[in-house]
């Protein structure tokens, strides 16, 4: 055994030194020696490198020498590699790795090969991305040739996801292409693009180089023997490339009725996921495919009625002139404009919502005798409105019109705004809903409040959809005079012209805005920044941020605050010079500007240098409401990783700050919505019972934003939390902003019939605009309560709504595998019964007590002898009903013990996020087009081609004038007219 490595080190010492002029002999021996003693050393190095330590320049000597032969001199850096990592000198070992070219076999599984190749890949990363930022090329080919071997060792052993992913690091598109299509079958291909796909959206921060990727993408997907459209749709939009769009839906439009079922499923998808600016470029483009094309485009400019009418004339006026092929396709066009256009999804989930409300009117009518002040007068509006929200039901409110008369001034705004929350997507009737509160052409008396919440209401009705509306807002918005008006209208027209980048929306908004008045002011700063949603557009931010500057106005500053930040909504690190700027800002608003951009533009990325700044900020910032505003900012970054944000904001949810206390709590809701996340949930219990009231109702806000959607069975604290809100409530003695927090939570977590979920996530796990947008705004309400309204744009219905080709909702049955209580409906409240007083016991004397004693002992003999008589002929008929009731009493016992082990829904059907796992369809007639477990709208195809049986839609309530004024009587009957 040996025991030392000195004997074989001798051989490399001992050599006598060959000079110039030495005979070739000596030369030949002395190479042979080296290369022998070099062949030793490296088999025990691993157990002598200690020693072998002592001689590394020898090594390094033999190494750099020319007169050895190559494989000698790779032979000697190999050597020396090992050596120099085990001394923990890992860049040294490197270069002398990168030296040993072949003879560093990367096949072998040691942890020295594991290292360096870890160091290697660190090190080529670096330089293929300072590269790609220089544009020169620095990298070493031996490193490169290491990097390219271990890429091959990749795809022999199939790690096609390692090789996947270091291609992604190392910027290597012709790697990451392989990785996708190599040596695999079509599903397997499928099942790698997926993941390149998550991967590509989730993980790189960097617009540019993701665009680049998604970009390989698309033309993976289009090599497909049968290409996914969907994941495709869903590339195109993220590179804002309508036109290819359009192209694929023509394409699936002409094909078989399968391709067309992939087109309308592919719309519904892509209405979750678009800006309307995209949709609406798609939808022009679509319409031009269409065979019965109108003769002119006088139709955009004419007024809804006429609309209508031209829409019904034109089929019949083309139709005769087209063949049945072109029939068909004119009829796919029309329903995948009806999509695009928002019309069909908004109109499926309104059914829905208003098919399946259960909401317990008991909960409001005990909150509304609780209330005696006129803030949590303002709550209990608004969290009716959340609680209806969507499904046109109005009853409370019309069933207390003297309560709801209480609310004046801005409360009187915030009030009328709540129509727009409970019919929000009723947007056929929504002019004539709000019609007695909107402005009038006269010149009326009104203060104004009631037509500035009208006009709120239309852009909350119209939220993200504005289309004809928008036009109508923007006249009202010209054409009002008073600051109330201006205010709704500008809220208004933001919310209807979101996302659209509308030069002419802009320029009325700045308008208002330069007006220099406060009110007016801070809604047309905030409405800007809806309008100019995610553009980015240096002008808008120009403007904004020098009149943010110069204003003396808090409340404008405040809606610039936020008007900035939407601006920039998912720009990524184009947001970055921005951020600075408004980080080192001396005014405190314009930091806080700055928290809320870095959320808007890295929001649901779990980008790790805009946590750090958060977090900086939040522990080191002189001013509240900034240190706030950045805890909050960590939500809008966590929320597709909830389980992380608990971890990120323990420490400060237990500071010694309100401030960054209560940003915590809704950091934890906004981050954990409807996840019934438990840790989040440890962390908010000990703020219930803060000091301070408004972390208290930031704690119960957020509770309920994290409950929403859950049950006692999937999180029994449920049933905690909503006692704690009745309890805070009703207790004369509780604060009144906590009071004001446990209002809007029981309207949070009874949202929209108890038919929706808070989330910013789309169903197919990519951010919700819209949701995002109403949740930042909704933070708003700490300074201005009408703000609270825009929660209902995070509001999404858990639903599974099953479609036919024809875009009807066939009469089907979904099957539940899962106990109906696991996630079934609250059980509605119980109302109490008025308990009488108790009466007074009146004395009664010993004499009587007597007499009575004597009459009872008179009684008892008297039935007992009836007994005797009578017992032989009842006792048979007592021992038949001891068994009959036996045998109820057991029935009802085994009812209650076995629960069904699933439940039948039809469609549309509730389906809460963790019920998706356990749903299937019950019947084989249909074959839905994408994976039911995904939820929302899915297209079926008959497979069976039997006859469908529809299921008939819900009346849309239609506001109150209709419902007085009834239906129109019959004409009379035909008669003769005679003077007598």
């Amino acid at each position: 055994m040996l025991t030392s490595a000195g004997g074989i080190l001798a051989l490399l010492q001992d050599n006598p030194h060959v000079k110039d002029d030495s005979k070739t002999e000596d030369v030949k021996l002395k190479v042979q020696l080296t290369q022998f003693a070099l062949k030793k050393l490296d088999v025990v190095v691993d157990e002598f490198w200690a020693e072998i330590s002592d001689s590394i320049q020898t090594i390094e000597v033999v190494y750099e020498d020319k007169m050895y032969p190559l494989e000698v001199r790779e032979l000697a850096a190999l050597v020396a590699s090992k050596v120099y990592y085990h001394l923990g000198a890992y860049e040294d070992s490197l270069n002398y790795a990168l030296g040993a070219g072949k003879l560093f076999d990367v096949t072998s599984s040691s942890q020295y090969v594991e290292t360096i190749i870890a160091k290697c890949i660190d090190s080529y990363t670096a330089k293929r991305v300072s590269d790609a930022d220089t544009g020169k090329k620095t990298i070493d080919e031996r490193l490169e040739a290491i990097v390219n071997r271990m890429f091959d060792r990749c795809f022999e052993h199939g790690q096609y996801r390692q090789a996947l992913g270091i291609a992604i690091e190392t910027k290597r598109q012709d790697i990451f292409e392989r990785a996708v299509t190599g040596d695999l079958t079509d599903a397997q291909i499928c099942d790698m693009l997926g993941y390149a796909f998550r991967v590509v959206m989730n993980l790189i921060q960097n617009r540019t180089y993701r665009g680049e990727l998604l970009r390989t993408l698309v033309k993976l997907y289009k090599g497909l023997k049968t290409p996914d459209y969907v994941q495709m749709c869903q590339c195109l939009i993220f590179l804002d490339e309508p036109m290819a769009v359009a192209d694929i839906l023509e394409k699936l439009s002409k094909g078989s009725s399968a391709d067309a079922l992939m087109g309308y499923q592919i719309a519904f998808d892509m209405y979750e996921s678009a800006t309307q600016q995209f949709l609406s470029r798609v939808l022009a483009a679509i319409k031009k495919t269409a065979p019965a094309k109108p003769e002119d485009d006088k139709a955009e400019s004419e007024k809804m009625e006429t609309d209508e009418k031209t829409e019904e004339e034109k089929p019949k006026q083309s139709e005769a002139k087209l063949t049945e092929e072109e029939k068909e396709l004119q009829s796919r066009v029309e329903k995948l404009s009806s999509i695009l256009s928002g019309e069909k999804p908004i109109y499926l989930h309104l059914q829905f919502l208003i098919r399946n409300d259960k909401t317990d009117p008991l909960i409001l009518k005990n909150t509304k005798d609780a209330v005696r002040v006129s803030i949590c007068h303002t709550a209990t509006v608004i969290a009716n409105g959340y609680m209806h929200s969507g499904t046109t039901h109005d009853q409370f409110l019309r069933d207390n019109l003297d309560w709801l008369s209480r609310a004046t001034n801005w409360a009187k705004l915030s009030a009328t705004a709540t129509l727009g929350v409970i019919h929000r997507g009723h947007e056929k009737e929504s002019l004539s809903l709000m019609q007695s509160y909107l402005p009038k052409d006269s010149a009326g008396t009104s203060s104004g409040y009631a037509e500035g919440g009208g006009l709120y209401a239309l852009g909350l009705i119209h939220a993200n959809h504005g289309g004809e509306i928008t036009e109508y807002l923007l006249g009202q918005l010209k054409e009002a005079t008073s600051e109330q008006i201006k205010h709704g209208g500008c809220l208004g027209l933001g919310l209807a012209a979101m996302g659209t980048h509308r030069a002419d929306v802009y320029e009325q908004l700045k308008f208002c805005l330069f007006q220099d008045d406060a009110v007016t002011g801070e809604a047309a700063g905030l409405a800007m920044g809806l309008t100019e949603l995610g553009s980015k557009s240096a002008t808008a931010i120009t403007d904004m941020v020098a009149y943010a500057q110069e204003t003396q106005h808090e409340k404008i500053l405040r809606g610039l605050a936020v008007g900035i930040a939407l601006v920039m909504y998912g720009r990524l690190e184009e947001a970055d010079p921005l951020i600075t700027s408004l980080s080192q800002d001396k005014d405190a608003i314009l930091r806080r500007s700055g928290m809320y951009t870095i959320a808007m533009a890295y929001c649901g990325t779990g980008n790790n240098k805009a946590i750090r700044k958060l977090l900086h900020v939040a522990v080191s910032d002189v001013n509240d409401d900034v240190r706030r505003a950045a805890v909050m900012g960590l939500g809008f970054l966590l929320f597709k990783q909830p389980d992380h944000c608990p971890g990120v904001v323990q420490l400060l949810s237990e500071s010694y700050n309100p401030h960054v206390r209560y940003g915590a709590a809704m950091a934890l809701g906004i981050a954990c919505s409807g996840t019934g996340n438990k840790e989040a949930l440890g962390l908010i219990e000990p703020m219930k019972n803060d000091p301070v009231n408004y972390v208290r109702q930031g704690a119960l806000i957020a509770s309920a934003m994290i409950l929403v959607q859950q049950t006692e069975v999937t999180c029994p604290k449920v049933k905690d939390f909503r006692s704690l809100y009745t309890k805070v409530i009703s207790d004369k003695h509780e604060d009144v902003m906590a009071k004001f927090g446990a209002i809007l939570a029981q309207g949070i977590i009874d949202a929209g019939g108890r038919n929706v979920t808070v989330s910013l996530q789309s169903r197919t796990g990519h951010t919700n605009m819209l949701g995002v947008v109403g949740m930042l705004v909704f933070s708003q309400y700490w300074y201005w309560f009408p703000l609270s309204h825009f929660l209902s744009l995070a509001f999404q219905p858990t639903a599974v709504i099953g479609l036919n080709k024809d875009l009807d909702m066939p009469v089907i049955q979904f099957r539940s595998n899962a106990k109906p209580s696991t996630f079934g409906y609250p059980a509605p409240l119980e109302e109490k019964k008025k308990e009488d007083k108790e009466k007074v016991a009146t004395a009664i004397l010993s004499i009587t007590n007597k007499q009575k004693k004597k009459e009872a002992e008179r009684r008892k003999k008297e039935e007992e002898k009836m007994d005797v008589d009578e017992k032989k002929e009842d006792k048979k008929e007592e021992e038949k009903e001891k068994k009959e009731g036996e045998a109820s009493t057991s029935a009802s016992t085994e009812e209650k013990k076995e629960e069904p082990s699933f439940e039948i829904l039809s469609n549309p059907a509730r389906v809460m996020k963790a019920q998706l796992r356990v749903i299937n369809l019950e019947e084989n007639k249909y074959q839905p087009v994408k994976d039911l477990n995904i939820g929302g709208i899915i297209m079926l195809d008959n497979v069976s081609g039997e006859k469908e049986t529809i299921v008939e839609p819900m009346v849309v309530n239609k506001g109150e004038k209709e419902e007085d004024e009834g239906a129109e009587p019959e004409p009379p009957q035909p008669f003769m007219w005679t003077e007598d």
